[in-house]
């Protein structure tokens, strides 16, 4: 069992996502000047943010965009809004998006956005404003052949459309594919809304063959009901699967007979939450974590399954539709426990495939339909899984570690290509 104790254990996401690097950087033997070349963004811009507020007055949020790595192609990541986003937080998303991209293999490197806020306390229109001069602050560093922003938490379709037609008014002429996860209406890509929940949907299915585990009559607790859970549960479901629990951030809900994704996703869209759904009891987030199930599938925020609640995981599959659910040390726990995790950098990344497909279709200016859509995720998404299980395999590690010696490796062979300018 790990020797780490939980007071010792960092939840800085930028401390945990250079150990994950390092600890492939180990496997791989990785000259030491190439570990430092790549657990280093490129680029960091931290911006202020005035805002005219509804009443008048002005309000300066703080924002921020880094850009990981660029060796394999432009950076591309989401942006989030989110009163808890730090640099820290958003150079460890930067440099998951570039592991994540590498690791299915699509020519795109890491970056990553955020904005220190909590949106549900702006209006509609101070929300744009605020999108707006976010845009015009990152203008300098983004674009289809840079840096292409995306969809993450509490931003949207709406949020890129405000960003993309920001940056077309500047470059006087319409740049559909300076940002993804825009509405089909605008050149977004069919499919894109559930994109990260159906690549979790093909993981969690390769698993449960490598495994000889059914997906049909498997029961799946979901932690975070937001766009990735309850595509992901929705989908779970209609494979046959028994979804016994949901939550988000007021709490969870627990039915041991199943519940329909669906009716929930309905009743939260109706009363902001899942609790208080009539067909079953209420739990809470923690309990959720802890329940005896086929698949758990996190899919809030990062730190979610820590070394204090590590040892409570019942689950057979943990399926990480978040990105950094699970801390190292909680890692070494459930590795220990025999659980099967489908890492973050490969379960989630769907998304940012079909973010890659939709970028295509912009470049191009020839759409694809949603069948064809999900026929290239599901490739990708197997391809990406057989990979790592192989390199889990040959290297005698576990899937997270084996999807970073994976990705790193690639990276790395970029950087060596490449070489250094001047």
């Amino acid at each position: 069992m790990t020797t780490i104790s939980a007071i010792q254990e960092s939840l800085n996401p930028f401390e945990i996502a250079t150990a994950q690097f390092n600890k492939a950087a180990d496997y791989l033997h990785l000259e030491e000047d190439m570990r430092e070349i790549l657990r280093t963004p490129k680029r960091q811009l931290i911006v202020s943010i005035p805002v005219r507020m509804d009443d008048g007055r002005t309000q300066v949020f703080e924002g921020y965009r880094v850009q990981h790595n660029i060796a394999r192609g432009p950076a591309k990541g989401g942006i989030r809004y989110h009163p808890s986003v730090t640099l820290d937080e958003v150079k460890a998303l930067a440099s998951w998006m570039t592991w994540k991209c590498a690791t299915v293999n699509i020519p795109f490197g890491g970056g990553k956005g955020g904005v220190r806020l909590n949106p549900k306390l702006l209006s509609r229109g101070e929300l744009e404003r605020l999108t707006r001069r976010y845009a015009t602050e990152i203008a300098p560093i983004i674009g289809p052949d840079r840096d292409i922003p995306a969809p993450d938490v509490y931003t949207n379709a709406q949020t890129m459309a405000w960003i993309m037609d920001t940056i077309s008014m500047f470059h006087g002429h319409t740049e559909l594919g300076v940002v993804t996860g825009k509405p089909v209406s605008l050149g977004g890509s069919k499919g894109r809304n559930d994109a990260t929940g159906r690549g979790c949907l093909y993981a969690v299915r390769e698993a449960c063959r490598v495994l000889g585990m059914p997906v049909s009559g498997a029961m799946v607790a979901v932690h975070g009901f937001g766009n990735a859970g309850s595509v992901a549960a929705r989908l779970l479901h209609e494979d046959g699967a028994r979804v016994i629990a949901v939550s988000d951030t007021k709490g969870g809900i627990y039915n041991d007979r199943g519940l329909d994704p669906a009716l929930v996703a309905r009743f939260k869209a109706e009363t902001g939450t899942v609790v208080g759904y009539g067909e079953a009891d209420r739990i809470s987030n923690e309990e959720l974590l802890g329940l005896k199930c086929g698949v758990l599938v996190p899919a809030a925020l990062e730190n979610a399954i820590t070394l204090e609640n590590a040892d409570r995981v019942r689950a057979r599959i943990v399926a990480e539709a978040a990105n950094g659910p699970t801390t190292p040390g909680a890692d070494e726990v459930l590795h220990d426990k025999g659980v099967f995790v489908i890492p973050d950098i490969l379960c989630n990344a769907g998304g940012v495939t079909v973010s890659y497909f939709e970028w295509v279709q912009d470049l191009y200016g020839f759409f694809w339909t949603e069948k064809e859509v999900s026929h290239y995720l599901e490739r990708t998404m197997t391809e990406a899984f057989r990979d790592v299980h192989s390199t889990a395999g040959q290297h005698g590690a576990s899937m997270r570690t084996a999807a970073y010696i994976l990705a790193v490796d690639r990276v790395a062979e970029a950087t060596r290509e490449r070489g250094i300018f001047p």
